[in-house]
């Protein structure tokens, strides 16, 4: 699968089916939190992120999620990925540790994916 970049609404149906085409029952995602697009289906997060980077983006705004397309809403985006582990960032973990970086990241996320 090519990445994509999302700049427009995509359904969830059609991550469902990219799910189904990669990893089974998720996407892996990149989000630039401050252009608020992001990048789908890369085999990493890292390779989602050069895409972005390539484009413009800058690497503090930048984000890896995995989205599960057949859960619940609130439970659908899952915050880990080895591309978060910015100490330099306060943020140690894989996991996005700042509450507010996590809504801004699921306010992009609910733009850009419809149903």
């Amino acid at each position: 699968m090519n990445i994509q970049i999302i700049k427009q609404k995509i359904s969830k149906a059609a991550l469902a089916t990219i799910a189904k085409e990669q990893f089974g029952d998720f996407v892996k995602a990149v989000v630039d939190a401050e252009l608020g697009v992001m990048a789908i289906g890369g085999e990493l997060h890292a390779d989602e992120e050069a895409v972005l980077l390539e484009q413009g983006s800058r690497q503090q705004d930048l984000w890896g999620i995995n989205l599960y397309p057949e859960m619940p809403t609130e439970e659908w985006i899952e915050f880990d990925s080895l591309i978060n582990v910015r100490p330099s960032q306060g943020n140690r973990l894989r996991n996005v540790e700042s509450p507010d970086m996590r809504k801004k990241i699921r306010a992009v996320v609910q733009t850009l994916v419809s149903g």
